[in-house]
């Protein structure tokens, strides 16, 4: 019989009844308080592993290698046999131990200053006097789809998640909180999808219509924004450490920008998460995988590398590796595998064979472990789609010159034969010419170094009456460039210079260069002390030309050498002469060009040969001398070499980046004590974690291999760990509250329901991400207030219920964007490379190797979003770190939330928040009207979405009136104020007033409600 069913009985019988009545109400309320305080049943995994892992695991945990004094509590049998009695927490050691007044007893040790409060202690006595029964791990139970809770209330709930959130509340006791008003509801929807603030229309258009359509019909618009892709980047960056410099060292640059652009791409195509996983682990290995999914592969090169001289390769791979176990395993698993690396886990059944072998699914990687001369091979150029449309007119361009070249030199082959009787005729007797390009006077041009003329009564001299004496300490050279008389390279031009050693202090090596653009035109005699053009002493390239020993001493030599032996070819203009020596003294003198057409002695042989007795070696020279020689062959093939120059060059100008490429995979050996130096650990294969199966491959196992694992529905991670995720971005913290550890030194789901609902359903959609977020926006637990009353958060201060919504300041990029945006200066252009914001002078005074000064970025790119900022791992800009963005060394899945002093000074000072605030106050004037209240309650409007509260505008009227009248006494320093910033400021507003209200718009791009999404 129910309180309904008894009310009506008793009011039928009349007053009489009334004192049974009161008292059946009575009992039934204490009944039920009785069972509201009954506790509720143990759970292993809720109560018991927590206290375990944090206190006894340690000492008595998976690690069975340092198991102290051979008692594991992690294994009931092992537990059972030696220290827990079931039923009997009495008479169990494990509570003696706990209990011990003595301090060589007690546990857990004095020196772990960890003891054990009395409610700790009660759980345990309590468990144990139960049956001391354990659970598997529940982040390693199989995936199920729990039943639906029924339905608590007709008047609250909208889909699953209201289902479970409402059954939580009502076993404790507590009401859900009233939803959001409208203003604030769109302002969180839209930082939380799009990582800004909504635009004024699409406020003032659910404001005006907040019903349940519109609110749906707004988070699709949201979705399908690109900015979408851009707020869920700047999350999964964090994640997978994604930097625009290597980290170690000198901290060099290093070209991942299309990974980014990628994780952006995919995020705004709602690419599956299972296909998201696997291109990123393994896109090169997919069948005929595509730009992208190549470029996606480039995770694998996210981690820090080195270029340090004195760094060991064996070391650094070494490091590489650990560093790539740790991300894998926690972006992608929720998991700790990296406290594996020298001894098994501490708290979880990760071993350290399991380390190991999970590294050795990147064994392929064709990676160093020192690089150099800021590369990271192998690499590959990502051409946006305008610059390949570029790249193909180009081709085309090519193309066009080559077939025309082609179809040159099929006609000029029928004049090959007329050619070959005058050239014969000529052989005995061939001509020279000799250009004189140097001798007396330098050439009409640019002169560099110390021109020393002797004449013959001081020095020798080769021609004329001067040469140029050089006295060289170290490296010395001089030379001209930029002549107004060039050199135009033909067929069989040589080129040359007159040199006369000291015979008492010869140089060590001396060098002619030769300009045509570039100095990269060398020939060198000597040794290697001349370091111009030379990478290293093995190095054969067309910018450092070995020539032999040095010419003899005490003579005057002619230096000569072809032309096409240091890069030029027919048609070059020469421009520029460096005459370059280390140590000694030499003379300089005429220099020039000589052109013959003297034929080298086995084309004279295969001249003299008849044609139907020549060999195809002779045939195939005297045409390609025929043709080099021909001076249309000559012209077109100019042609053809600026066509490739001009496509070459803009080829340069195309961002590359580090991918993934498989090779012989290197052996992987278990470290002992993770020692890069110990040979003598067994050789591992690739493989998933021994305690969660085994995969079934032909052959070695793979990053393929691997993925796919990963993403099997049956999987027992992947879907807990992003869903999870998802969550906390959408309230601030996740079901389970370690986001970034679903082990035994995690947390336990507030909701472990819930969390395995929303994995099954994510993998069930088909992995779509869109369709897990658009299913939290939707339920009513997101939609509550995030104002607490007194009680809850007396209650549930860390919202462990959910019974209402979270609060916390938005992250860094997010507060650069929302101030861009309010202020109009917002520059949107998704992808490209990193942008730098104006940062202080002098800031990476210490970075070197190589020393480097930040240029902040002119135009546009000053104004993009906070994802492309440039991510200088050891010199993070200051902003972003003021604002508790992490360096990105390792993966980050939770940023820290501060509120500092530093915050607010940095949002008042820093040029890129004054700017905003000048841009906001140029608006201001332009846009509102009315009189001073009246343009602040725009202004308020604009930053927070609201009207300002009237004790705010009066102090904001305040501000204005006493700034005003100081600025128009003082506008030298008005004209300081709005001189902030590379924006062109109008000159049609008055000085002192767009100062005054640069004044207001600072106060509100800095108040906390813009900052901070509720």
């Amino acid at each position: 019989m129910n309180i309904r069913s008894l009310c009506q009985k008793s009011l039928r019988r009349g007053i009489p009844h009334c004192r049974w009545f009161f008292l059946c109400i009575a009992v039934l309320l204490a009944a039920a308080e009785v069972r509201s305080a009954e506790p509720q049943p143990i759970s292993f995994n809720r109560d018991i592993r927590p206290i375990l892992s944090d206190r006894c695991f340690a000492c008595h945990g998976p690690d069975a290698e340092t198991v102290a004094g051979g008692l594991r509590l992690d294994v009931r049998e092992q537990a059972v046999a030696a220290a827990i009695v079931p039923g009997d927490a009495a008479t169990s050691e494990v509570i003696e131990r706990v209990l011990s007044e003595d301090d060589d007893l007690r546990m857990p040790p004095a020196a772990l200053h960890k003891p054990l409060d009395e409610s700790q202690i009660a759980l345990l006595k309590r468990w144990i006097d139960e049956g001391a029964e354990y659970e598997v791990h529940w982040a390693y139970t199989p995936l199920r789809r729990p039943e639906l809770p029924p339905l608590q209330d007709d008047n609250w709930g909208i889909n699953a998640i209201d289902s479970w959130i409402a059954a939580r509340l009502a076993e404790v006791g507590v009401e859900p909180s009233p939803a959001a008003d409208p203003v604030t509801l769109v302002r969180r929807l839209a930082l939380d999808l799009t990582g800004m603030p909504p635009t004024r229309a699409q406020a003032e258009q659910f404001v005006s219509n907040p019903a349940n359509e519109a609110y749906e019909q707004l988070i699709d618009q949201l979705l399908d924004s690109p900015r979408f892709g851009e707020r869920m980047a700047i999350y999964w960056l964090d994640l997978v450490r994604y930097a625009d410099t290597v980290g170690y060292h000198g901290d060099q640059d290093v070209s991942m920008s299309p990974y980014r652009d990628y994780v952006i791409n995919a995020f705004n195509r709602n690419l599956p998460y299972d296909q998201f996983v696997r291109e990123q682990l393994a896109g090169d290995l997919l069948p005929n995988p595509t730009l992208d999914q190549i470029v996606a592969s480039g995770y694998n090169r996210l981690n820090q590398t080195t270029e340090e001289g004195g760094a060991q390769p064996k070391e650094y791979l070494a490091i590489y590796f650990a560093d790539r176990v740790r991300n894998v395993s926690q972006v992608f698993m929720g998991a700790t595998v990296g406290c594996a690396q020298c001894h098994d886990h501490k708290y979880d059944p990760y071993t350290a064979k399991d380390f190991y072998a999970l590294g050795a699914f990147f064994a392929d990687l064709q990676e160093q472990g020192k690089y150099g001369a800021r590369q990271r091979p192998p690499q590959i150029p990502v051409p946006t789609t305008e610059e390949s449309q570029q790249l193909a007119a180009l081709d085309q361009q090519v193309d066009r010159a080559q077939q025309d070249l082609a179809e040159l030199q099929s006609s000029l082959l029928a004049g090959q034969a007329e050619w070959e009787a005058a050239a014969l005729e000529t052989a005995e007797e061939p001509n020279e010419g000799v250009e004189i390009w140097l001798d007396d006077q330098p050439p009409t041009a640019t002169l560099s170094g110390d021109w020393n003329a002797v004449t013959g009564a001081t020095g020798p001299v080769q021609s004329g009456e001067v040469a140029w004496k050089q006295v060289a300490n170290k490296l010395t050279q001089h030379y001209f460039i930029n002549a107004k008389q060039t050199i135009t390279i033909q067929a069989k031009t040589r080129l040359f210079g007159w040199v006369y050693l000291d015979p008492e202090t010869p140089p060590v090596a001396i060098m002619l260069q030769w300009n045509d653009g570039d100095w990269n035109h060398r020939a060198v005699w000597g040794s290697d002390a001349i370091s111009y053009g030379r990478n290293n002493p093995k190095q054969i390239s067309l910018a450092y030309r070995r020539q032999g020993k040095l010419p003899e001493t005490g003579k005057w030599i002619r230096l000569e050498v072809d032309a096409a032996d240091v890069g030029f070819k027919p048609g070059d203009v020469v421009n520029g002469m460096a005459f370059t020596q280390f140590d000694g003294t030499a003379y300089w003198d005429s220099a020039g060009t000589r052109i013959t057409d003297a034929l080298a002695p086995d084309l004279v042989a295969a001249l003299r040969t008849p044609a139907d007795s020549r060999s195809d070696e002779q045939t195939k020279q005297l045409r390609e001398h025929y043709l080099a020689t021909h001076p249309a062959h000559i012209e077109q093939s100019v042609k053809v070499d600026r066509a490739t120059a001009a496509r070459n060059g803009f080829a340069k100008t195309i961002t590359t980046t580090p991918i993934s490429k498989s090779v012989t995979p290197r052996p992987i050996k278990i470290l002992h004590r993770g020692n890069w130096m110990d040979e003598l650990g067994e050789v591992v294969e690739p493989a998933i974690p021994e305690f969660l199966g085994t995969l079934e491959t032909e052959g070695r196992a793979t990053r393929l291999d691997l993925a796919n694992w990963m993403c099997e529905p049956e999987n027992v991670s992947t879907a807990r760990t992003m869903v999870n995720r998802l969550w906390y971005l959408m309230f601030g913290r996740g079901i389970c509250s370690s986001v970034d550890d679903f082990g035994g030194q995690g947390t336990f789901p507030s909701h472990p329901e819930l969390l395995d609902y929303l994995a099954v359903e994510f993998v069930d959609s088909g992995w779509d991400i869109k369709q897990m977020l658009r299913m939290i926006a939707r339920s009513a637990t997101y939609r509550q207030s995030s104002k607490p009353s007194a009680a809850l958060r007396a209650q549930d201060p860390y919202n462990d219920l959910f019974a209402r919504q979270g609060r916390f300041r938005i992250s860094a990029e997010m507060v650069r964007d929302t101030n861009l945006m309010i202020s109009g200066l917002l520059v949107e252009k998704v992808g490209g490379p990193s942008s730098k914001p104006y940062q202080p002078a002098g800031y990476y005074a210490q970075l070197n190797f190589p020393r480097r000064t930040y240029v902040a970025d002119d135009g546009p790119d000053q104004y993009r979003r906070g994802v492309y900022t440039h991510w200088q791992r050891t010199f993070l800009h200051p902003m972003l770190k003021a604002f508790d963005a992490p360096s990105r060394e390792e993966c980050t899945a939770m940023r820290s939330r501060s509120n500092t002093p530093l915050q607010a000074l940095t949002l008042l000072n820093d040029p890129s928040f004054v700017e905003a605030a000048r841009a906001f106050a140029v608006r201001i004037m332009r846009e509102s009207d009315g009189a001073v209240a009246d343009r602040i309650d725009w202004a308020y409007r604009q930053t927070v979405l609201r009207d300002a509260d009237p004790f705010v505008r009066q102090e904001l009227e305040k501000l204005y009136a006493s700034h005003y009248e100081h600025f128009a006494g003082n506008l030298d320093q008005a004209q300081q104020m709005v001189a902030h910033g590379k924006a062109p400021v109008p000159d049609t507003l008055d000085t002192g007033e767009l100062a005054a209200w640069i004044s207001v718009a600072r106060v509100l791009l800095n108040l906390n409600e813009t900052i901070t999404r509720y």
